[in-house]
Parts: structure tokens; sequence; C-alpha cells
């Protein structure tokens, strides 16, 4: 083999795969009065601009950027949001074990559209090396933001969070795909986040804050490769939404390898295996098939997911152990997706994103 063939490199999302949190979304619901109801409608239009009308200079996980003037009105600085942070952070079962595991296996990283305050966070419970991560870069104290801004930020924040949720209609395409309530609700919220709020002193922030969501977390995937010497045909990328769409595609088109870890119908639809599981194990078997072996192993180990199929990809020992003390009598769901069994994968790994997750969290792009 090549220097290039025996490369392996792992890359994972973390809000899902390895943290049960969607940290923006907590901390909205702390912050802001009613915040639950304000971001879940905020993250459904961002999956209309993103995936329905494609709005030019959009990517799925601006939401994170819509967010930050309302933030600042409501007095969250960088502090409160690493305390909230650091308290916040809720892992996956064995998450810390699994991503100790990765790293002795093979060179990993950490891509995720969440700020950098949790990622921050989130290296240092794990003990995950910070320069190995990509993240949404904000600094909220350098702006300052006027009395009288704060006030209309406020009203526009109660007003968002009594509109109700956009419903997106099956292979809608354009605006008039939609209900007309729901394009009252679309067109109110352009007026607010690409008229209103850059009209304001604070609506350079809109300029400023890139999240690594969407083609940004792409990028970072093809600077990761770049860097080791390596095409993302190396890759093995692990991710659960609307966010990992491109990244998928990318890696799935460039030879790699995709996973959705109880991913959502974003995550699902492209990715080419599905795990569905309330623990990380699996994670690690599959890092393990996919550092020692090649793409088409790891794909006939999802094909035959079963003890035995375990045994003879000659799983590490320890892991084995591990596995088997867990799910004694029936591993968790490990399937290839395929045209046939895509919508059923969808509907049962959304159903356990539920359980796992939240209600709330879940139902998030």
């Amino acid at each position: 083999m090549t220097n290039r063939q025996q490369q392996r490199i792992f890359v994972t999302d973390c809000e899902g795969p390895i943290s049960k949190n969607d940290n923006a979304y907590e901390l909205t619901s702390r912050y802001i009065p009613e915040g639950n109801k304000f971001y879940a409608l905020i993250s459904k239009y961002d999956d209309v601009l993103a995936d329905v009308l494609k709005r030019k200079g959009y990517k799925a996980g601006d939401t994170l950027k819509l967010i930050l003037p309302f933030l600042k009105a409501y007095d969250v600085t960088d502090q409160k949001m690493i305390d909230f942070s650091v308290k916040d952070i809720l892992l996956v079962a064995d998450a810390k074990d699994t991503m100790h595991f990765v790293q002795k296996a093979m060179p990993s990283f950490i891509v995720s559209t969440s700020y950098e305050h949790y990622i921050s966070a989130l290296c240092k419970a794990i003990d995950f090396p910070a320069e190995n991560t990509y993240s949404t870069k904000v600094n909220l104290d350098k702006y300052s933001i006027k009395p009288e801004e704060k006030e209309t930020l406020k009203q526009i924040a109660k007003e968002i969070a009594k509109m109700p949720i956009i419903e997106i209609p099956k292979n809608a395409k354009s605006l008039n795909d939609f209900s007309l309530k729901d394009q009252a609700t679309i067109k109110r919220l352009d007026e607010i986040f690409w008229s209103q709020i850059p009209k304001m002193s604070l609506g350079k922030i809109f300029d400023d804050v890139n999240p690594v969501g969407g083609r940004e977390k792409a990028t970072a995937v093809k600077q990761i490769v770049a860097k080791r010497g390596c095409g993302v045909d190396c890759v093995l990328y692990v991710g659960d939404s609307i966010t990992d769409v491109e990244c998928f595609r990318l890696v799935r088109n460039g030879g790699g390898l995709t996973v959705s870890f109880n991913g959502n119908e974003y995550a699902v639809r492209e990715a080419q295996i599905a795990v569905i599981s309330e623990n990380t194990i699996v994670t690690s078997i599959l890092a393990d098939v996919f550092s020692r072996f090649s793409k088409d192993s790891l794909l006939q180990l999802a094909n035959e997911w079963s003890f035995s199929a375990l045994k003879r990809f000659e799983t590490s020992p320890a892991l084995l152990r591990q596995i088997s003390q867990l799910y004694s009598n029936s591993l968790p769901k490990v399937t290839t997706i395929t045209s046939d069994n895509l919508e059923e994968i969808i509907k049962e790994s959304v159903a356990f994103r539920k359980r796992v997750r939240g209600e709330a969290i879940a139902r998030l792009g």
C-alpha cells in the first residue's frame, strides 16, 4: 500500500455524535424569554433558507449568527457563554472513551457549528486537543448596543416567539409552495434579518461572524486532509444534522465514508451508514475497522452487523468485551443505507433521536 492508502482520518460533528446538547438552543432558552420557541422558529427558518429557498450567501447553521443580536440585547457576555457551557455539557454514553480511542487509532478532529465557548468547554471535559477543532468564533463583548436598539430587539424577540412554527411541505422548492400563513412568517423574518437588523449599529455582527456550518464544515475537512497530505477518500466522517450535509456529500463523492449517528432526516439521506445507538461504543468499533482495513470492509461489516461479524473483522478485544457486556442479547442498530431501506431508517433514527436528545432538540434541523 502507498502512504496515501494507509492514511486514515476521523472527523466528527460534536452535538449529537459526542454530546446530547444543542448549546445555542439551550443558551437562548436560558437568557431570552420564551427562548425555546424563539430558537425553534429561527432554526426552522434556517432550514427553509438553506435547504428550500437556497438563499444566496446563506448556509445551514447560520442560525448561530441570527440569534447573536438578541443574546446581546439580553446582556449575554462571552463569560456568561463560557460559564453556561461548562455547567451544561451532557455527553453521550462513553463519548469520552470513544474520543480517546479514536485519537490513538488515527488523527482525529471535531468540526462543529457550535460556538467556540462550548467547544472549548467540551474539549476540557473529554481531554481532546482544542487545536484539532473547528467551531464558530464569536466575541460578543467587542460589540456595543444602543439602548433603543436593545429595546427594539427585545420587542422583536417577543414577536418571533409568538409566530407559528413553519411547516415545510414535502418537495417544496419555492416560497409559493408554503401555506399563506407560513409565507407571511417567512417574509416577516426576511424583513427582520435582512433589512431591520442590518440597519442597526449592532448589525455589523452579521458581517463579522461566520458560523462553521454547511460549506464551512466541508472547507474544514478539505483543510484537514490537505494538512495531512491525503484526500477525502481517507476520511471517516460522523454527523447527524443538516449542517453535515455538505460534508457528507464531499466525503462520499470523494471516496471516503459517512456515518449518520442518531441522525435526522437530512443526515440519513446523505450518509452511507446509519447508527442508531445510545452509546458511542459503536463509533469506536467503526473507527477501529476503518483505521485497520478498507472502506469496503467497513461497509461489509455494517451489512453483516452481528457479534460473529465483529469477531471476523478482528474487533479490538477490549471493544468486543465492552459491547458484549453492554448488549448481551441485541446489538445497537448499524446498517448501510439504501434506496430500499432509506425511509424506514429515517423514521427509526428520528424517533430514537427524540428519545435520546429530547423532543425539542430533536426537532431542530
